[in-house]
């Protein structure tokens, strides 16, 4: 054990498998065991000794139980460590998963993840129960329009017409509603009122935290991003000076040109859309408002954006404001500064020569 000094981890519900290597990156240990050893096992490791994993489910809980073991946990996006499993794409299992993530770790360019705390990650879970709570409820009214119109009861497009006529179709006694059905439906309408309230409660949660929250508070002041979006920025980013320029966070997030360029000729597609998916779309809702009330107002930013939705389009525009404000925010929280529109504006002014 004391011949250790990398190990990978391939992480696992019940069984976990360990790639241990020493410093001429010889094998030492490569074997599985439960989970009620593999704490034991690392409080064997020298001090100091790296202990990398995938960044999946429950990795962050790990690496906070190694770091208080006084070991450097590492943890790496699983696309990074794919190109390392020497068996390939057919050769996948949990003994190569291992050796694949000790190999990637070694490498002096990899980039790892920050490791989330646990007040972190329990503002990310009430983000994460409120997106599945909107998706089960789209569903759900889905669902409903669709049984009604078996019956010919045909509805507005729109949650707030169908729910301010639906307790009236179950009610009228002239349509082709059978009982069990208006009892099945009347359910349905009540789990579609129960989302409802979790959603709000969802909601309130976020935006107290959004209120006591430091960095969160500094986001607000930016255009086109809300409570919900400044709590899932401070969520899901650990640490943003792990970023090392605004470009680079904006990358992150997915909201640059995928290339495919060769022989020196720059050939660019749509937006990556890598990283969080969360994030991105967030930051496109919310370029959204900018862009649409950009006409009302008549700061250098929103002559910019006028401008140049005039020359890209609308889709475009949205992208280009949603990383505009991506990289702001890297700005404001790396550079511990607040907000100033109209250092934004003059930048931006300056930029495209107004």
């Amino acid at each position: 054990m004391t011949e250790i000094t990398r190990v990978g981890v391939d992480l696992a519900k019940q069984v976990i498998q360990v790639h241990g290597v020493d410093a001429t990156e010889a094998v030492v240990v490569a074997r599985s065991m439960s989970r009620q050893k593999f704490a034991a096992w690392c409080a064997q490791l020298p001090g100091g000794c790296v202990v990398a994993m995938e960044a999946c489910s429950g990795a962050h809980h790990w690496a906070r139980r190694l770091q208080r073991l006084g070991l450097q946990p590492r943890l790496i996006a699983p696309h990074f460590v794919t190109p390392y499993r020497m068996e390939g794409k057919g050769g996948k299992n949990d003994a190569t998963d291992a050796a694949a993530i000790c190999e990637a770790a070694s490498r002096p360019k990899m980039r790892f993840v920050a490791i989330k705390s646990c007040a972190q990650q329990g503002v990310l879970c009430v983000h994460r129960l409120r997106e599945a709570y909107k998706e089960e409820r789209t569903a759900c009214i889905n669902r409903i329009r669709g049984l009604l119109s078996e019956f010919g009861l045909v509805f507005p497009l729109g949650p707030s017409a169908l729910r301010a006529q639906l307790g009236d179709a179950l009610e009228d006694a002239s349509n082709e509603l059978p009982g069990c059905a208006r009892l099945g439906l009347d359910r349905a309408f009540t789990h579609w009122r129960a989302l409802d309230a979790e959603i709000a409660w969802c909601d309130a949660q976020i935006s107290d935290h959004a209120k006591q929250d430091v960095q969160a508070q500094r986001l607000l002041p930016i255009r086109g991003v809300g409570p919900t979006s400044a709590s899932a920025l401070v969520a899901c980013v650990a640490d943003f000076h792990q970023f090392r320029s605004a470009g680079q966070f904006a990358a992150w997030l997915g909201l640059v040109p995928r290339q495919n360029s060769s022989g020196g000729k720059a050939s660019l597609g749509g937006i990556t859309k890598r990283g969080e998916d969360y994030l991105r779309t967030l930051l496109i809702q919310g370029a959204r408002s900018v862009v649409g009330t950009a006409a009302r107002r008549s700061d250098a930013v929103s002559r910019w954006i006028l401008q140049l939705q005039q020359r890209v389009g609308w889709q475009k525009t949205l992208v280009a404001v949603a990383n505009k404000n991506a990289r702001i925010i890297w700005a404001v929280l790396v550079r511990d500064r607040q907000y100033d529109p109209h250092y934004a504006g003059a930048r931006t002014a300056s930029a495209q020569g107004i």
